[in-house]
């Protein structure tokens, strides 16, 4: 689903952002870190994207998105 959702607005730096924490969530940190990066090209203010690829990049072994309300 989330592929789709890439595929059809390309241009959704949230499509991206969702893509990424699904990868994550599956156990694929590359293809994770790959659309975080995508997303944050897209958006370099997403608080989210630049958190979970901090996290992840620095080996966090469950790394943990910004929740409404957190920064």
């Amino acid at each position: 689903m989330f592929l789709l959702n890439v595929a059809l607005f390309p241009g959704s730096w949230n499509a991206y952002d969702s893509l990424a924490e699904g990868l994550l969530r599956a156990g694929d940190r590359d293809g994770a870190i790959a659309n975080y990066t995508r997303s944050l090209e897209l958006n370099p203010e997403n608080a989210n994207g630049a958190r979970m690829l901090e996290q992840i990049k620095s080996g966090v072994a469950d790394p943990a998105p910004v929740r409404p309300g957190q920064s």
